[in-house]
């Protein structure tokens, strides 16, 4: 078996807002920094660009044999649910060579509990 190469697709909703979509632009650069996925694409289910499917065939533009739908989401709602699990048989379906799999969404991750528990105190 070849080398792998793991790229991340980070998903979020997108908003009509730049500064909003900016933000996962910060994620992603944070994310990249760290070293361990140098394929850092970011893309939005509606309303920005670039949409899942094009940030998907950026991440196999960029040489990735392994795409991880990252959802910026905080519940498995139904974007998660459906969407993007529609988005990810897509992309497969598109790319039949490259693994697509999709994350977890953020929700009851623990650290989340850190971050409330610091934006709290940081309000006192």
């Amino acid at each position: 078996m070849g080398t792998r190469t793991v790229a991340v697709l980070l998903i979020a909703h997108g908003s009509r807002r730049p500064e909003a979509n900016a933000d996962l632009e910060f994620v992603a650069a944070s994310l990249r920094a760290r070293g361990r996925y140098p394929v850092v694409q970011v893309s939005y289910l509606e309303l920005a660009e670039p949409d899942i499917e094009t940030g998907g065939a950026q991440c196999v533009g960029a040489g990735a044999t392994d795409v991880l739908l990252l959802p910026y989401f905080l519940s498995p709602g139904i974007h998660v649910a459906e969407d993007l699990t529609e988005a990810r048989e897509k992309l497969s379906a598109r790319f039949p060579w490259v693994r697509f799999a999709l994350a977890e969404p953020l929700g009851r991750h623990p650290l989340l509990i850190d971050v409330l528990e610091q934006r709290a105190r940081a309000a006192e």
